[in-house]
């Protein structure tokens, strides 16, 4: 059934899950849990344009949005996205702000010139969630150096951080550290587990330094991804998922994502939850089936 026959016939009793912008009508009920699509995911559906896609993704029911390379958009297309997700009542979720794959520098120069460049940094993050109506922006510190100890490097880790808080701070701008597995995606990173981050951002002890949990990257390195959560949840600030082999939707792998969300809705999340992986089909069939499962995962 097409839309327009939808509302013709629904009458007012599906008004409650339409979107509040004037523009906007679903006709799908909105998911319990804010997941959140980024750029590409429904492109066969949507087109090219992400105005359009974050449209097909509000008509679906999704209420989050994400946006890795969202800094690095023209400031116009930036603040279009905001005003778009604003009227839809869609929640723009992360953007990546600073992540280096490449040296060590976050964990082994504490310098002015090197943080000098944070601070330029985060004064740019500040300005594009601004424009894009953001509450978190992606943190990934650096590699390892195998020639310093660890704990100097968490030191110095610690010590560039407390000088990004101060930037975010007063924008209300929350830097979310993202760990990530070193077996299938990124050996040598610094940051690999919840655990680790936890206690860095105990140490670090701002309200703007936080833990972006992706469930993903957890299950191969550490596992145990319930029991993690509740230990590490005052200090966990957003999530991202993706099954595992394979880093596509909810059920093509191993972890129970029914249970999860239900975890997460039992605790009232409200946080967008990053839908971080590819889709395991191609074309719209391909999108169709990563809408199916998250509406198979939400059905609790």
């Amino acid at each position: 059934m097409i839309r327009r026959q939808f509302l013709a016939t629904a009458g007012a009793a599906a008004l409650p899950l339409l979107a509040p912008s004037a523009q906007a009508q679903s006709n799908r009920a909105r998911f319990k849990l804010r997941y959140g699509p980024h750029p590409g995911m429904f492109r066969h559906s949507a087109g090219e344009d992400i105005i359009d896609q974050i449209k097909f993704s509000a008509d679906q029911g999704f209420t989050g949005w994400e946006d890795n390379g969202a800094m690095n958009r023209d400031p116009e297309l930036q603040t279009k996205i905001g005003k778009t997700l604003d009227q839809l009542g869609m929640k723009m979720g992360v953007f990546v702000s600073h992540a280096d794959f490449k040296t060590s520098d976050f964990v082994t120069r504490t310098d002015k010139e090197f943080q000098d460049s944070l601070r330029a940094t985060m004064r740019k993050a500040v300005e594009t969630a601004k424009r894009l109506g953001a509450k978190w922006t992606t943190v990934v510190p650096s590699n390892v150096n195998n020639k310093l100890d660890p704990n100097y490097q968490t030191a110095n880790c610690i010590v560039n951080l407390k000088v990004m808080a101060e930037i975010c701070e007063p924008a209300g701008l929350v830097m979310v550290l993202e760990p990530l597995n070193w077996y299938a995606n990124h050996p040598g990173l610094f940051l690999r587990s919840v655990p680790q981050a936890y206690m860095i951002c105990k140490a670090v002890g701002s309200k703007s330094c936080k833990i972006l949990d992706d469930l993903y990257h957890q299950q191969i390195d550490v596992g145990n991804l319930i029991p993690n959560m509740e230990m590490a949840w005052d200090e966990i600030a957003y999530i991202q998922v993706g099954d595992n082999p394979g880093r596509k939707e909810p059920t093509t792998g191993e972890i129970n994502y029914k249970n999860i969300f239900k975890w997460l809705y039992d605790r009232k999340f409200d946080g967008v939850i990053g839908m971080e992986h590819g889709n395991s089909r191609p074309g719209k069939e391909g999108e169709m089936a990563v809408i199916a499962a998250y509406r198979e995962c939400d059905n609790f």
